[in-house]
Order: C-alpha cells, then sequence, then structure tokens
C-alpha cells in the first residue's frame, strides 16, 4: 500500500480533521485522552500562534489517516517542533493506526524527517509505550532519550477492589467508613449530558477557585482562555464518551463537580472543584472522587502528574514519562544543547533538595546528642 504525508499548517484545515482523526484515534491504541481531537483542537484555538501549526500527517490510498504528529514550531530557547497541548496536558504523543503497524511508523518517521529540516523535534511528556517511542527507535539521525514527569498510575477496578490494595486492615477499614460517611451526608452524583458541560464546567471553576483561596493556585485555571479550552474541548468528549463530567449535589446543591477524560487504555481525574463545606463536614474529597473515577475507568487509572501524598496513600505504580529528542546532522548541535539543559538543570534541582534538608539534618543530630 502507498501511504502519502503532508504538513498542515492552517487551523481551517485542522478543523475539518475531526472525522478521520476520530478514526485515527479509536484505532491506537496507546492513545490518551490529551491526543482526542477536541482537545488538540481547542487547545490551539485557546493558546496556538498564527504561523506556527505543524501537523504531519499520513494517509493511505483511500485517504484514511494512519498517523499523525500533533505538533507545532518554537523558536525559544531553541528552534524545536514540540506537541500540541503544553503545559495544562499530561501526556504527549504521536497516533499511529495499530492495522497499518511498521509501514505507517516508517512514513510518518519520514515525514518527520522532512518537516524538522532546521529544528529539533522535542516530544515532551510520552508515557511509556507511547507511538513515539516507535518513531525514536527508527530515526536515522542522532536522538537521546531523557525522563520528564513521574506519573502515578492504578489498575482499573471496583472502589473495593483499590481499598484491598491498600497496606493494612487499618487502613481499609478508614477508607470504608469515609465512604459510609459520604453515603450518610446523602451526597449524590449526577454524571452530566452534553447539554450541560458549559454549565457544570463553570462551576467547577468557580468551585476549584473557591478551595484554593488563599493558597498557592495554578494560575493558568483561572483565566479566561483557560476555562474556555477545557468548555469547548470537553463537550464533544462527553459525546464520544471520553469524558466524563460528575456532579456531586448535597441537599440539592452542587458542591464539587469533576472532569474525568478517557480514551482506549487509560483514564484520568483532569481537574475537580469542591466547596469548602465538604470539608467542614468530614466528608473526604479524595476518596468522594477516586471512588466515582474508579468506575468510569479504562484500562489504566491515571492520577496524571505529580507526586502528592494523598495519591500515594493508594500504593499505586510510579511511572515515569520520557522526552524523546530527535535530530539530523545540521540540527545535532540544539540536541546536544538540550540534553546540557536538562542535565544541568536536573544538578540544581538536586542541590537545592540537599540545601533544603541540611537544616532538618543539622536538628535531627542535634536531638540525637541531647
Amino acid at each position: 500500500m502507498t501511504y502519502t504525508a503532508e504538513l498542515v499548517t492552517e487551523e481551517r484545515v485542522f478543523a475539518a480533521l475531526a472525522p478521520r482523526w476520530a478514526r485515527l484515534y479509536g484505532g491506537c491504541p496507546a492513545a490518551t485522552p490529551f491526543q482526542h481531537h477536541a482537545w488538540l483542537h481547542s487547545w490551539w484555538q485557546s493558546y496556538g500562534r498564527p504561523g506556527r501549526l505543524r501537523l504531519v500527517l499520513v494517509s493511505d490510498t483511500g485517504g484514511e489517516l494512519v498517523a499523525a504528529a500533533p505538533l507545532m514550531l518554537v523558536r525559544r530557547p531553541l528552534p524545536s517542533l514540540v506537541p500540541i497541548g503544553g503545559p495544562i496536558s499530561d501526556y504527549g504523543d504521536v497516533l499511529v493506526d495499530e492495522a497499518h503497524g511498521t509501514r505507517a511508523v516508517a512514513a510518518l518517521t519520514e515525514a518527520l524527517q522532512r518537516a524538522a529540516r532546521t529544528a529539533l523535534i522535542d516530544l515532551r511528556e510520552v508515557r511509556p509505550g507511547g507511538a513515539a517511542e516507535r518513531v525514536y527507535d527508527r530515526w536515522p539521525g542522532p536522538h537521546h532519550r531523557v525522563p520528564d514527569s513521574l506519573c502515578l498510575e492504578l489498575p482499573a477496578v471496583p472502589m473495593d477492589q483499590l481499598v484491598a490494595r491498600l497496606p493494612s486492615g487499618k487502613s481499609q477499614q478508614r477508607v470504608r467508613a469515609k465512604l459510609r460517611k459520604l453515603a450518610a451526608l446523602g451526597v449524590e452524583r449526577h454524571v452530566v449530558t452534553p447539554e450541560e458541560v458549559d454549565k457544570a464546567l463553570r462551576r467547577l471553576l468557580e468551585l476549584h477557585a473557591l478551595q484554593w483561596r488563599g493558597r498557592k493556585v495554578t494560575p493558568e485555571h483561572l483565566r479566561e482562555r483557560f476555562r474556555q479550552h477545557l468548555v469547548r474541548s470537553a463537550e464533544p468528549m462527553v459525546r464520544s464518551g471520553d469524558a466524563v463530567v460528575t456532579e456531586f449535589r448535597l441537599d440539592d446543591d452542587v458542591v464539587a463537580v469533576d472532569l474525568t477524560l478517557r480514551s482506549r487504555g487509560l483514564t484520568g481525574g483532569y481537574l475537580y472543584g469542591a466547596h469548602p463545606c465538604l470539608r467542614e463536614r468530614r466528608a473526604d474529597v479524595a476518596v468522594m472522587l477516586l471512588s466515582a473515577t474508579g468506575e468510569q475507568a479504562r484500562g489504566t487509572l491515571s492520577l496524571l502528574r505529580g507526586d502528592e501524598p494523598y495519591k500515594r496513600h493508594w500504593r499505586p505504580e510510579p511511572v515515569v514519562n520520557q522526552r524523546l529528542l530527535l535530530a539530523q546532522r545540521r540540527t545535532a548541535p540544539l540536541l546536544a544543547a538540550t540534553v546540557c539543559d536538562v542535565a544541568a538543570r536536573r544538578r540544581g534541582k538536586e542541590l537545592l533538595r540537599r540545601r533544603a534538608e541540611r537544616p532538618r539534618r543539622r536538628g535531627h543530630d542535634g536531638d540525637g546528642r541531647s
């Protein structure tokens, strides 16, 4: 079979790709929700810059997409092609239709070589087993792999099985007591319809801002462009079954809202908002959310990026995303500079961590000697 590759740089063409992209997305087992067309196109509408879109597409003789790399050009700190989705997406990847296998990977690899004549290809936050690994393994030029963010993962099983994973009988009893407390309070769940998504997500962001009032919050979550992206992307994803928005109601009031994103093999609770009254009434919000998300999960239940203590409580599996750097001979210096920068940042973080631990160590030593 013959494949045709093209480089798309116009947003209107990107918008029109939705049906073809959906078929490719469904045929790629490694895809995460952050490769869904609705998520990527909506992100571009909120965050993209004119003239920077670089979609590398591979089609078969019938015009169906068999592979795609949703990229954009950045010029700083170095000329690079990076995944669309940016910091608000927990995973980045390319898409390859499993039915076309190595032939589609080969065609996509060749197309990426042509697209990145003077730029480094910098694929961040690739989950182990991602389709981009297959391009990396086939890449003929200089290439390098470095660790990226840590994610924590659980099996997609019912809540009673998640509870059984806890390390002791007392831990299990505490969680079951918290579930009974939620039931006694009368907290009810309502999975919203596509028509209700806009209103529900506005409430989610209101509650999110309220729960973080007076504390350090991710600034982007409070911006209008983020709200527009979230509403615009979630509605079609809810329609296709690739997102679930759940309202939690108490005494007819919506006191929490959760957005869960799903793909064929992965589910992740992306963002939630919860009213402080839940904690005042001693309702465990983390248990409430995990119970709901677990029922909606497909494949792996990802707790997404971050190593917060409340996540560790559930004994998740730590999984480190990858940063895949692909260059050609003429762009090899860009790759070398990026690897050096990553190493320097890692050393800097380690020095800061050691410096922060010194006072605690001195205090511990003093206590021991007294």
